[in-house]
Order: C-alpha cells, then structure tokens, then sequence
C-alpha cells in the first residue's frame, strides 16, 4: 500500500516525468540515438574507404622517373641508418582479392592476390628494382578484430 501512495505523490508533482516506464522510453531512446550516430560513423567510415579503394585504382599521378627518386631517397636514408629494409608502400588489405590472406601465410604466389596500384607497386619493382638486387617483402601491417588489416611493401637488400 505504500508503495500506492508514493506512486501517487509521484504522479501528482508531475505526472510522466519520473516513472519506471518513463526511464525505460528514456534509455531505449539514448540508445537509439547512440545507434544512429554509431550508423552514421560506420556509414561515413564506408564512403571514405571507397573513396580510398577508388583512388587505388587509379593510375598513379608521379612518372616511374619520380617515383624512383622517392624509393632511392628512402632507401639512402634507411641504408645510412644501418637499416636493410624500408617500408615503401602501404595499402588496404581490399586491394588483394583474398584481403591479405596470402601475405599473412607467406604463400609463394602472394602477388597473383593483388589489384589497382598494388598490382602496378610489385610490377614497378619486378621490371626496374629487383634486377638491381632489391627484394620485395610483403607484410601484414595491422590486425584490426584479429584479422589482416593494412598491407606494407618493404624493399630488401644485404
């Protein structure tokens, strides 16, 4: 019966605005609201991952000319650091049609997986660098949920 008269006082001071029901449409409300934004994000995330997949795909901008200036600036520098390799490209695991599995089991025909500039990068330095004794290291950058993210070229000499 107390709990009547309380309900009551409640109801009078005013009403709708602090009852069990009231709090639960509270909630659901926040959490659909979180939901939405949430939605929004992902869907934003999705277009700027397109635009990026859509750019991959694209011939590059720079000549082969400029291009080798940059991986011979980089590789000088790393060279001077005592390094043997140095990360020369990185891209999203959605530009290998098997999404990097290949690379991250460091099968053979790893290279046979990738498409758009991928594809151009390992050709790049199958015709020009690895005749001049440069190796080609291909490598799982980030594991997103556990599973492959990013793709890194690394050039290699010793």
């Amino acid at each position: 019966m107390s709990s009547d008269r309380g309900a009551t006082q409640t109801a009078g001071a005013g009403a709708g605005t602090f009852s069990a029901a009231d709090l639960k449409r509270r909630m659901a409300e926040r959490q659909a609201a979180k939901a939405a934004e949430e939605l929004q994000r992902m869907r934003e995330q999705e277009e700027k991952q397109k635009a990026v997949m859509a750019e991959f795909q694209k011939p590059p901008e720079r000549t082969p000319e400029q291009l080798m200036q940059l991986v011979t600036t980089l590789v000088d520098h790393a060279a001077e650091a005592g390094q043997t390799e140095v990360q020369v490209y990185r891209f999203p695991n959605q530009l290998c049609k098997d999404r990097g599995r290949a690379i991250n089991n460091f099968e053979a025909d790893w290279d046979k997986t990738l498409e758009g500039r991928p594809r151009l990068a390992y050709e790049s330095w199958h015709d020009h660098l690895r005749p001049l004794g440069f190796g080609l290291k291909a490598e799982v950058l980030e594991y997103p949920g556990g599973m492959p993210g990013d793709i890194g070229f690394f050039l290699t000499w010793k």
